[in-house]
C-alpha cells in the first residue's frame, strides 16, 4: 500500500487524467478502501484543489477549476512537451517572454534529470527579422480576439492592410467589424478566419496587423464556412494562385517531377514534353514573378502575358548593368 504522501500524489495525477471517477474504482485502482479515499480528498481540498463530489448510483469525484491556479503533475511526455512550447511561445507572441521564461525554469527544476538532459538538448535561438517590420503577437491582442470567437461577438478592429502600410495610416478610418470564426496559424503567422460585415464576404487577418477596439459588438449566430473544415479553408485561401494580381506562365528547361520538388504546391506545374514543363505561378509584381522564375537555375522561356514578358527584360537589362555587361555582350 503507498503511504500518505506518495498516494495524495498518485490520487492528484488520477484526478488529473479524467473528468470524472467513481469512489470505488478510485480506491480500488489506490488498493484503499472508499473511507481513505474520502480522507485524501479531503487533504486535497485542504492544498487548494477543488475536488467536488459527483452524484450517481456509485457517487465519485471531479478536479474542477478554481480561483488560484494550484500545483499541476505532469507525466515525462507532458513536461517535455510544455518545456518545448514554452521555448518556442517566445517567438511569435511577443509579451509573454518574460513570463515562459520563468515557467520554463520552474518546469525545468522539478524535472528529472534524465527529462533535463532532453530539455537542455533543444536549444532554440530566437532570430530577429532585418526588416523593418517584426510581424509578432500582442498577447493581449491574440487573448481578445479568441474570446471573441469563443463568445461569437462581432469585432472591432482597426487593420494594417497593404493599402494603410503604403498609404499611411487614416485616423478617420471606421474600425473592421467582423463576425470572428476561427483563429489559425499558418506558415509561422497567426491568421483571423472572419466574415466582414462591410464587405459581405470571408476574409483571412492577420492578427500581427489587427487592433481590437472595445467593446466587441452583439454575439452572431456562425456561417457556414465555404469549405468542408477550417483546414481545407485555410489551404484554399494560401495556396490558390488567383489570389495575387500578378499571375503568368513559363516554360522551365526541367522535368515536371523535378520541379514539383522544388515548388511544392507554390504554383500549377504541367508536363510540356521532355526535360519541359510548363509553370503557372502568381505574384504581387510582375518583376517578382520573373525573378521567381528565374530562381530555379535552370533555362526559362517566358510566355506570358505581355507584362511578364516585359518585366523579364527590365530585370536582364539589369542584371546586365549591375555584372558591368551590356545585354548584347557575349
Amino acid at each position: 500500500m503507498l503511504e500518505t504522501s506518495a498516494r495524495l500524489l498518485a490520487l492528484l495525477s488520477l484526478l488529473q487524467a479524467r473528468r470524472d471517477w467513481p469512489g470505488r474504482t478510485l480506491a480500488d485502482r489506490l488498493e484503499v478502501s472508499p473511507r481513505t479515499v474520502r480522507r485524501d480528498v479531503d487533504r486535497l481540498r485542504e492544498l487548494g484543489y477543488p475536488v467536488q463530489a459527483t452524484r450517481g448510483p456509485d457517487g465519485g469525484y471531479r478536479l474542477d477549476a478554481g480561483s488560484e491556479l494550484p500545483p499541476l503533475l505532469f507525466d515525462d511526455d507532458q513536461a517535455v512537451a510544455v518545456a518545448v512550447a514554452l521555448q518556442t511561445a517566445t517567438m511569435s507572441v511577443q509579451g509573454v517572454e518574460e513570463a515562459a521564461l520563468r515557467a520554463l525554469a520552474t518546469v525545468r527544476q522539478v524535472m528529472p534529470v534524465r527529462l533535463r538532459h532532453r530539455i537542455d538538448a533543444l536549444q532554440v535561438t530566437r532570430v530577429t527579422k532585418t526588416s523593418w517590420r517584426e510581424g509578432d503577437i500582442d498577447a493581449e491582442h491574440l487573448l481578445t480576439i479568441g474570446a471573441a470567437v469563443r463568445a461569437r461577438e462581432v469585432l472591432r478592429f482597426d487593420y494594417e492592410g497593404r493599402r494603410e502600410l503604403i498609404e499611411g495610416p487614416d485616423d478617420q478610418r471606421p474600425p473592421r467589424r467582423t463576425e470572428p470564426h476561427h483563429l489559425v496559424t499558418w506558415g509561422g503567422r497567426w491568421y483571423l478566419i472572419g466574415w466582414d460585415l462591410d464587405r459581405a464576404d470571408w476574409r483571412t487577418y492577420r492578427v500581427d496587423r489587427m487592433t481590437p477596439r472595445t467593446p466587441n459588438g452583439p454575439r452572431f449566430r456562425p456561417r457556414e464556412l465555404p469549405a468542408a473544415d477550417v483546414a481545407d479553408f485555410v489551404a484554399e485561401r494560401f495556396e490558390r494562385q488567383d489570389q495575387y494580381p500578378c499571375k503568368g506562365t513559363a516554360i522551365l528547361h526541367v522535368t515536371a517531377a523535378a520541379a514539383n520538388e522544388w515548388i511544392r504546391g507554390q504554383a500549377l506545374v504541367e508536363d510540356a514534353g521532355p526535360d519541359r514543363c510548363r509553370v503557372t505561378a502568381g505574384s504581387w509584381s510582375w518583376t517578382g514573378l520573373a525573378a521567381w522564375f528565374g530562381m530555379f537555375d535552370r533555362d526559362f522561356e517566358l510566355v506570358g502575358p505581355p507584362e511578364l514578358v516585359e518585366a523579364g527584360a527590365a530585370l536582364a537589362e539589369r542584371f546586365a548593368y549591375g555584372s558591368g555587361r551590356t545585354s548584347t555582350s557575349s
